[in-house]
């Protein structure tokens, strides 16, 4: 099978939502104060700073190991964010609606709190299927996320054969691109998905090896945001691991 020489996927940077939602759920309220939708949820300034440290973290890197294209979720925080990465870098950038957030139909805008209490029903219904497998009503549940993240991964495989791939996406895209990579179970997914928060702008990314296969290099890695002066998330949520 055809396989990429390397493949990162960096989170977006932090958002006005991301704000929004940690002080939600640390107020205890139930629903989160969000001014867009989804789709169109901007940068904060510190997601700003963020994506152009990941920007002067690309520009030094040797041209040998410098992405040959950038794929790009069509959500306005991920595109912000490739915008200010890429700048100048001559990397040419395309968008993929697979690439989009997990959508979460009636549950969008809810803290974990705000579901229990709006939607008890929905609440004990998650927690039987599991994280896995649950569907919200009018949501994507993390197997139909998987679906279309396999899909895209094929198509980059099949089109960009010896590249180096580079995509800016979601959290949750992040752990379902290792679970397709290499192969993880549903049980090691989810294990991941409980210790760890995927940072904003947080670089995870695999190298094919001697035999052609994609091997992890990296995950959820801010050490380029602190060597280039910028913030990364909150400290308690910072979890790198070199894989």
């Amino acid at each position: 099978m055809a396989e990429l020489a390397t493949l990162w996927i960096v989170r977006h940077g932090e958002s006005t939502a991301n704000v929004a939602a940690s002080a939600a759920e640390e107020s205890g309220s139930e629903l989160i104060d969000l001014t867009h939708r989804d789709p169109d949820v901007p940068l904060s300034p510190t997601g700003e700073d963020q994506a152009r440290a990941t920007g002067r973290w690309l520009a030094e890197l040797p041209e040998a190991r410098r992405p040959d294209v950038a794929v790009v979720s069509p959500y306005l925080r991920a595109v912000r964010t490739a915008e200010l990465a890429l700048d100048g870098t001559g990397i040419p950038v395309s968008r993929d609606e697979r690439l989009r957030d997990r959508e979460l139909g009636i549950l969008d805008g809810l803290t974990g709190h705000g579901v229990r209490r709006r939607y008890p029903e929905e609440a004990t219904r998650r927690d039987r299927l599991g994280k896995f497998y649950y569907r919200p009503p009018g949501g994507e549940s993390w197997t139909d996320v998987a679906l279309r993240l396999r899909a895209l991964l094929g198509d980059l495989r099949r089109d960009h054969e010896d590249r180096r791939v580079l995509l800016f996406g979601h959290d949750a895209l992040v752990f379902l691109t290792r679970y397709l990579v290499e192969g993880l179970t549903e049980d090691e997914l989810m294990a991941l998905t409980r210790r760890y928060v995927i940072a904003n702008c947080s670089v995870t990314g695999w190298s094919a090896d001697g035999d052609g296969r994609l091997r992890p290099d990296v995950f959820n890695d801010v050490g380029h945001l602190q060597a280039q002066g910028a913030t990364p998330t909150r400290e308690d949520e910072v979890h790198a691991e070199p894989v």
